[in-house]
């Protein structure tokens, strides 16, 4: 059945495939700024180094190369000067921080000295400085502690909280200055003895609130900050945030009475009288998230008009109006909106994924990140396309990818992404794998494949057809359909599964003998349930899947996110819990399972990994576990994708194609 003369991407040419993010474009819209991910085999890393391109010259260059990496690209207002985030230090004292550079011919110079990582920055509008959050520093009662006793914390008491911080521009210039000029054991000496006066660069604005900032901004005046944040850093906590002002010039923090459900970036207006935000329409995390404005002067919040049943996040106040993104269907938007509703989207396309934009703020020139069914993410400047990613697929057979759709037994429609072989003969049935995504609330796309866990090009080389299915609870279909699956994890989740499966049956389109589900996350929940629950699969793999709610529920560190698909703790409505757990039908599995976890998941612990393989073995199931090791809820090395892909591709062509392994055997 697989077409031998196809030329498809390896799993090594997938892994391989260059990544873009944080553009940013300078306020003439002449240069742009972007971080490209890659990939180092030999030191099995990702890594990330910001790039440039300049529209005098038409080229691309990178400011950074080698193991030297840099993030977070940001003009300053007047666009002669590019911050970035990259590391400094040796060894253990290795941090993040700032560092600008003015032009191609000038390398770069840190600025920033601070104790620990920077998080996140933004210029000072009038460019005399920057403004960014870090960790605050610990305090002198627990550096004691630890002294004394060790190390330990009490849980959910013990809180590392972060602070805002101003960045002297001058200051931190003329101490970077100061040190170029001197020897190391100089430099060394200066630092001992406190005459370099890198201290005196940084002021603390925040470190006497014990709050955790998510989002900030700064008046185009640069005397205020209003930002948002919540009493601990804990998830539980994000749904009770605080929005304040602080007046630089005072020093007084002003709390604004606006909606604790804060679900984004806060912003101020191009004159600074109002800033707008998201926040969610109500306590719900699957709840859409709008779009209101906060008048600074008159104190009324004022809901924008919009007629868009989906998240929305604001980019940036220009000119012009809100620069806004969300999600339609399966397409990434974005556009502006007046304060009256009017909204302008950038882009008339039904088939379109734009990331990452930035906006000048006359609105005038647009950078970001954007591909299509057809081309893969490249990076553009006002329709302008930047990068060339397009040429690693020369000479490489892609798989056809349409959207379909289908209704489920509860009368729900549900659509999918159905990847065919280029040489797709629609009188054969193909055996089937669905690859489902995380989430709930993540989304599959129709734009070229560039998954690091599930190996669709190459199932489709070997002969399969993928379906990638966007249950209910995924992005993109509005809130109704987002919380279509509140306690219904598991059952609901099935029947889009399986109505999907009947669908391509009945359209003799997959062979009903040859089905086989994978996913990640809550994808490998949905796969651990389908393999529980079910018969009508040959081979299974779960990936970071959940085995049983409870086990979660006492281990995750997002405690809250089961109570509120749930609708209680375990200890009120212990059913609800049963009827949602693959462990719960245990005893009715037959499908030979594959198990891949992180040994140091903190999203989904690795006992639910654990309980899931002693019970499939107990009750004489095929089964293997694969622990990852050090590995949280994903990976950031090529090595261990590469080994996860190998392994589930192996697994399904094993039990579905009936496939011996090669030497190379990982599964």
């Amino acid at each position: 059945m697989p077409n031998n003369h196809a030329n498809y991407l390896t799993i090594e040419e997938i892994i391989a495939l260059p990544t873009f993010q944080d553009v940013a474009i300078s306020e003439d819209g002449r240069r742009v700024a972007y971080v490209k991910s890659t990939t180092d085999w030999d030191n099995n890393t990702y890594p990330q180094h910001v790039w440039i391109y300049d529209k005098h010259t038409d080229k691309n260059y990178p400011l950074t190369i080698g193991e030297n990496e840099s993030t977070q690209p940001c003009w300053s207002p007047d666009g002669q000067t590019l911050a970035f985030l990259s590391t400094a230090g040796e060894g253990d004292k290795k941090t993040k921080q700032i560092f600008i550079q003015t032009d191609e011919e000038t390398a770069a110079i840190q600025i920033s000295h601070a104790e620990h990582n920077i998080d996140y920055f933004k210029w000072a509008p009038d460019g005399k400085g920057l403004f960014f959050t870090a960790k605050r520093p610990e305090p002198d009662k627990l550096k004691s502690r630890s002294d004394m006793y060790g190390e330990f914390s009490y849980v959910d008491q013990d809180f590392h909280y972060n602070a805002l911080y101003f960045l002297d521009l001058d200051k931190g210039k003329q101490h970077a200055k100061v040190l170029d000029m001197l020897p190391k054991d100089l430099r060394e000496a200066a630092d001992e003895n406190g005459e370099d006066n890198k201290d005196k660069a940084i002021t603390p604005l925040t470190e006497s609130l014990d709050r955790y900032i998510y989002y900030f901004d700064i008046s185009p005046d640069s005397r205020k900050i209003v930002f948002s944040s919540a009493p601990t850093p804990r998830f539980t906590d994000l749904l009770s945030q605080e929005t304040y002002l602080l007046d630089l010039e005072t020093n007084e923090f002003v709390k604004l009475d606006i909606s604790p459900l804060q679900a984004g970036p806060v912003l101020f207006s191009y004159d600074g009288s109002k800033i707008c935000y998201s926040r969610l329409t109500q306590k719900k995390i699957y709840a859409n998230v709008m779009l209101e404005i906060y008048d600074l002067k008159v104190k009324q919040v004022k809901q924008l008009p919009l007629n868009i049943d989906e998240n929305i996040s604001p980019v940036r106040w220009t000119k012009n109006g809100i620069h806004i993104t969300w999600l339609e269907r399966t397409n990434y938007m974005t556009g502006l909106i007046a304060e009256d509703g009017t909204l302008t989207p950038l882009f008339d396309s039904s088939d379109i994924v734009v990331t990452y934009p930035a906006i000048t703020t006359d609105g005038k020139h647009a950078a970001y990140v954007k591909a299509t069914s057809q081309a893969a993410a490249e990076v553009y400047l006002d329709n302008k396309q930047l990068t060339k990613q397009y040429k690693l697929y020369e000479g490489k057979t892609k798989s056809k990818k349409e959207i379909i759709s289908w209704k489920t037994e509860d009368g729900l429609e549900i659509e999918g992404i159905l990847s065919k072989p280029a040489d797709y003969d629609d009188s054969k049935t193909y055996p089937l794998v669905l690859a489902v995504h995380g989430g709930p609330t993540g989304i599959s796309l129709a734009t070229p494949t560039t998954n690091r866990y599930q190996p669709i090009e190459q199932f489709i080389e070997k002969g399969f057809v993928v379906l990638e299915p966007n249950y209910r609870g995924s992005a993109g279909y509005g809130e109704a359909f987002r919380s279509a699956n509140f306690r219904k994890l598991g059952l609901g989740d099935y029947q889009d599964i399986i109505s999907g499966v009947d669908f391509l049956v009945d359209s003799k389109v997959a062979d009903p003998e040859k089905v086989g589900i994978l996913g990640w996350s809550q994808g490998g929940y949905i796969s651990a349930f389908c393999a529980t629950y079910s018969d009508r699969f040959k081979a299974v793999s779960v990936g970071a899947g959940i085995s049983n709610w409870m086990t979660y529920y006492v281990n995750t560190d997002i405690t809250h996110f089961t109570r509120y698909y749930l609708g209680d703790t375990p200890w009120n409505d212990e059913e609800i819990y049963r009827k949602t757990s693959p462990m719960t039908y245990i005893n009715n599995a037959s499908t030979p399972t594959l198990i891949q976890h992180g040994e140091k998941d903190p999203r989904v612990p690795v006992p639910n990994a654990y309980e899931l393989y002693r019970g499939l073995k107990d009750v004489g199931v095929e089964t293997e576990l694969v622990i990852f090791k050090d590995m949280l809820h994903g990976s950031d090395k090529p090595g261990i994708h590469r080994a996860i892909l190998k392994q589930n591709l192996d697994w399904f062509a094993h039990h579905i194609l009936d496939e011996e392994p090669d030497g190379d055997r990982v599964y």
